[in-house]
């Protein structure tokens, strides 16, 4: 994406005001903006994580949910969803459930930059294998999400603030009652 990309400002209700430069706004000071995140499960019901390239600006090297973006001015949600699946990490995804419309967070990373944004969470479905960006991911696994939800609890400094907090609020990651089977 060569292009300049824009961000959608917002005020404190979560309304529309206004428009700015994506590198413009992730610093110290970050204002609060529109974005996304979604997590993608696969056909045995694991979970898409990557680790965020090494050269990224906020929380680089620090693994996380599948992918994340925000949607140009005037752009749909549902479409930034879908165009960042493919450039971030060369999926087609279906099936998007929107499981948290109201997600909004605020944090500050080891060098002081901030991330400040409401946030809708997605789940969707993929039977790809990914095929992440450099530039975006540097690694990526599928994991059970117990697995996941046991690391995030053990080791939180090693996610990034945003997975931290959806994990504890997105039913994907809490535990399921056992399954009763016919004798």
């Amino acid at each position: 994406m060569s292009e300049t990309e824009y961000v959608v400002l917002l005020d404190d209700f979560g309304g529309e005001i206004g428009t700015a430069p994506k590198a413009s706004v992730h610093d110290n000071e970050t204002p609060l903006h529109l974005a996304f995140s979604c997590h993608v499960v696969n056909g045995d019901g694991q979970v898409l994580v990557t680790r965020r390239a090494l050269h990224k600006k906020t929380w680089p090297g620090v693994w996380t949910n599948s992918f994340c973006g925000h949607p140009a001015p005037g752009e749909p949600m549902i479409a930034a969803v879908h165009r960042r699946a493919g450039f971030e990490v060369g999926l087609h995804v279906r099936d998007l459930e929107l499981t948290l419309p109201h997600f909004r967070y605020r944090a500050v990373d080891a060098s002081g930059i901030v991330e400040h944004e409401i946030c809708p969470v997605y789940v969707a479905r993929t039977d790809e294998e990914p095929q992440p960006h450099p530039d975006e991911v540097a690694e990526y696994r599928w994991v059970d999400p117990l697995d996941l939800a046991a690391s995030i609890a053990a080791t939180p400094w090693a996610f990034s603030p945003w997975l931290v907090m959806q994990a504890q609020q997105i039913d994907l990651f809490q535990a399921r009652p056992a399954v009763r089977r016919a004798s």
